[in-house]
């Protein structure tokens, strides 16, 4: 009973994503983390839908190996069948695999073509028609830490690295691993291009409540695009083996509002540390006004 009671249990959590939150992995969780982008809502449904179609199919073939252990024992049937062919059942065997192939594909491809093409104000994502870019990020993969440039604002590329231990600030929310010195940073509800390259070895720029995982690959710049609809602090990593600290090469995004994203960028053209110091002020004020609400 309670393997029964385990089995049911990890399959809901698989199939729904329950107890994973947005932004950072959670200890004990399973599925994906939670989805704040258009693309990584479409990537969770469609992953919902291959947990049913396999448990589905891992059921039904399940059933037919206990009937067939049990009906054709040799106890039961001393005299085994000499039949070879069956027509109907090879068209059935054959016919219904390729149904459900197609089954899949429609929704795959789907989310191929969302992914893969920028939006251009009248095209839909899973349901919903996404704005053309408001502007561009490009983002540089380096031995071990990642470079921001956003040249549509005028904000030269400036680096962003791991937060070493030492430094961690609990009390300011940072996390062991996840949190860097200068993040990234966008405006809650912007359509954002993202171009992704790298300037030694391959690394790749993933963000899992985004639903992106983009190669950087030297000498090429591969694009993507995303729209983060919570604002909020959301964490990913380097998901390339790109040598001895590959480990040490977390991505870190704030998503915060249109007003407090367009005093960031104006600060960020003139100096990046004055720009970082006034996203930590903005935390701040944040973190006061929860306070002072319960």
């Amino acid at each position: 009973m309670r393997f029964l009671t385990a089995f049911v249990t990890s399959w809901i959590v698989l199939a729904t994503g329950a107890f994973a939150q947005a932004g950072r992995p959670s200890e004990g969780a399973l599925g994906f983390q939670r989805a704040v982008t258009p693309v990584m809502e479409q990537t969770t449904s469609f992953h919902n839908l291959l947990v049913i179609i396999i448990t589905v199919i891992t059921l039904f073939v399940l059933a037919l190996l206990i009937w067939v252990i049990i009906r054709y024992r040799a106890s039961a049937n001393p005299t085994p069948s000499t039949t070879s062919h069956n027509t109907l059942l090879e068209v059935l065997w054959t016919a219904v695999p390729v149904l459900i192939l197609v089954v899949i594909a429609v929704p795959s491809f789907r989310l191929l073509y969302a992914q893969d093409v920028i939006p251009d104000g009248v095209r839909e994502v899973n349901g919903e028609v996404i704005a053309a870019p408001s502007f561009t990020i490009k983002a540089t993969g380096y031995q071990w830490y990642w470079g921001y440039e956003y040249a549509d604002l005028g904000i030269g590329e400036y680096f962003s690295s791991m937060v070493p231990d030492e430094e961690i600030d609990t009390a300011a929310g940072q996390l062991r691993l996840l949190s860097v010195d200068y993040p990234l940073v966008v405006p809650v509800g912007a359509t954002v291009r993202m171009q992704v390259t790298a300037a030694d070895v391959i690394h790749n720029w993933a963000m899992p409540s985004f639903g992106i995982k983009m190669d950087a690959i030297p000498g090429r710049l591969n694009e993507t695009w995303f729209r983060a609809d919570e604002e909020g602090t959301y964490y990913g990593q380097c998901s390339e083996l790109c040598g001895l600290r590959h480990a040490f090469m977390p991505i870190e995004v704030r998503v915060v509002s249109q007003a407090e994203f367009d005093a960031w960028a104006a600060a960020a053209a003139e100096d990046p540390d004055a720009a970082n110091a006034l996203l930590a002020q903005f935390e701040t004020d944040r973190r006061e006004t929860r306070l002072a609400a319960r």
